[in-house]
């Protein structure tokens, strides 16, 4: 079976890599230093240099192929994956698109093919552990807090990027939608700062990120769910006074004659400030609950995972948390273990039982390491 993937960034460089231990790969990217990258690890690894938002083009360019990947950046998301679904062509998606990606459902069905979307860490797993545990209680509140972070804290942000700094920034801008009481509700990104504490990484902050997506349409029975995204304690309050200084804005502004655009500006400093080094260790912390009632008993479902930067690999945590959730997804649909048509995020996926297990099973034995406890409340 013959796979795309299209971005050979840090997470579809992971994708590809670990894809091609089982299937015909070949990597897609218009930057000739991503694709020498995958080259150094495997001088035969199969790599086609193209501008990916060419996306008329795609019906020629994905022809050979029987499944793709989109790990492009968010920005590009949306036009990619219709790209893919109007060459009829089956996907599982990753891209942090602003844009409705269930939107794309009647074309999908129209081409007959199956579009896994959202399909990482989060939006992703944390999307099919609600979907499962839909099926077996109802659920009253769900929570996830998660985060990928530097091992060595370096002021003043104390923060690197696993991808665009762009896609962050937007993250940090964009307001976030969670479920208060029966009700969807809108608050400030970066609103809602409070400390937490995790086991072998000690205090985090969290504060609101627009991270739940799908699932307020698709879990819209669900009265209380809020997604935050986790920083060193300090990060946040960094951010604001960029943001209210101007740094984040996209109208030009004048400088010794030349325009300049502030947002273009920031993120091409951030991205030496925010990027990282070659072997630099990070690790990637999420905590997903779920509340509710199972058997006439109020209970609590908790997922937690710490995950670390893979010194023999020289993996990234995010890009392995994220990279091998898509592609047990890759799996699920060359085993025709999920063979739905149309646009499905992961929360529609995980409501099966053996899907579920399928995908933690197979990031249990990439050493990505989900731990679960049960309570009564």
């Amino acid at each position: 079976m013959k796979i795309a993937v299209l971005g050979a960034g840090m997470v579809g460089r992971t994708i590809a890599i670990d894809l091609s231990s089982s299937f015909d790969v070949t990597s897609i990217d218009k930057s000739e230093g991503s694709l020498t990258a995958l080259k150094l690890y495997d001088p035969l690894f199969k790599t086609l240099q193209f501008d990916l938002t060419e996306t008329d083009r795609y019906n020629t360019l994905l022809q050979p192929f029987d499944i793709v990947v989109a790990a492009v950046p968010g920005f590009m998301g949306y036009n990619t994956l219709k790209g893919i679904i109007e060459a009829g062509k089956s996907v599982i998606d990753i891209s942090f698109s602003p844009e409705d990606m269930l939107s794309l459902d009647s074309l999908a069905k129209e081409k007959s093919v199956t579009a896994i979307v959202d399909c990482g860490v989060a939006p992703g797993m944390s999307n099919f552990i609600l979907g499962r545990y839909n099926e077996e209680m109802k659920i009253e509140n769900f929570e996830c807090y998660v985060g990928g972070l530097p091992k060595i804290r370096k002021k003043p942000f104390e923060y690197k990027a696993p991808f665009s700094p762009v896609d962050v920034i937007e993250e940090y801008m964009r307001p976030a939608r969670m479920k208060e009481n029966g009700q969807i509700v809108t608050k400030t990104a970066l609103s809602d700062i409070e400390l937490m504490e995790f086991d072998e990484i000690g205090t985090l902050e969290s504060f609101n990120t627009d991270g739940l997506r799908s699932i307020l349409d698709t879990m819209g029975h669900i009265p209380n769910m809020k997604e935050k995204t986790l920083r060193y304690p300090g990060h946040a309050n960094l951010i604001i006074a960029l943001q209210r200084s101007g740094f984040f804005n996209t109208m030009p502004v004048s400088h010794q004659g030349q325009s300049v655009n502030p947002l273009s500006f920031t993120a091409s400093i951030l991205f030496n400030e925010w990027k990282l080094s070659p072997g630099e260790e990070e690790f990637t912390v999420m905590k997903v609950i779920v509340e509710g009632m199972k058997v006439n008993k109020h209970k609590k479902i908790i997922y937690s995972l710490l995950d670390r930067y893979d010194v023999n690999t020289q993996t990234s945590s995010m890009a392995r948390s994220t990279g091998y959730t898509a592609t047990a997804a890759v799996h699920l649909l060359a085993n025709k273990i999920f063979d739905g048509i149309g646009v499905y995020p992961p929360e529609k996926i995980g409501s099966n039982k053996k899907c579920f297990e399928f995908v933690l099973n197979y990031l249990k034995q990439r050493n990505v390491v989900w731990r679960k406890e049960e309570n009564l409340v």
